[in-house]
């Protein structure tokens, strides 16, 4: 099984040539331009600041997939509730790699006082990132459809959500900075 670690700066453009495979080929994210190597550095600066996880699993010197949590809105009031994002270098998908990265951000993110977990699935025929999903106890809460247009077609998201720690039956006890 691969190293599952905290993202270093010399992963950035790793990290941006998987997410650009997944722009460019993929329907899980909803961008249509791949972003720049700065633009993913400043992303995963801003995740970093909000003392939010970042990772990635690498193997034999190579970066596999990456993944990390973000406030789920920007406001402070989110900042207990983060949507994760995990993305694999293509095809090394249904090897267990999601799921294994996938369950390391939710052990960080639960460290990180986090309480909930929420997935915006881009396609809500993106089988595998739904069942990734299930399979770590996320629950669908809704479909919003038809809010994307990508490839020439219109796509819905999934929405699913996920529970860390005590949720919501206590107060936090100190709060993930701002």
């Amino acid at each position: 099984m691969p190293l599952l670690r905290p993202s270093r700066d010399e992963d950035i453009a790793a990290i941006t040539a998987i997410y650009a495979h997944h722009v460019l080929h993929g329907t899980g994210t909803f961008e249509t331009e791949p972003p720049s190597t700065g633009d993913m550095a400043a992303r995963r600066a801003d995740v970093l600041s909000k003392g939010l996880p970042y990772l990635v699993a690498e193997q034999d010197g190579k970066i596999l997939g990456f993944a990390y949590g973000n406030w789920f809105k920007p406001r402070p009031a989110y900042r207990y509730s983060v949507e994760d994002s995990v993305y694999l270098a293509p095809g090394l998908d249904r090897k267990g790699l999601g799921r294994a990265l996938l369950a390391e951000l939710l052990a960080h993110c639960e460290a990180a006082g986090i309480r909930k977990v929420m997935a915006i699935i881009g396609d809500s025929a993106n089988a595998g990132s739904v069942g990734v999903h299930r399979a770590l106890g996320f629950q669908q809460v809704g479909i919003v459809e038809a809010c994307g247009w990508k490839f020439g077609a219109w796509r819905d998201i999934v929405i699913m959500q996920k529970t860390l720690g005590p949720g919501s039956s206590e107060p936090p006890a100190e709060p993930p900075a701002p």
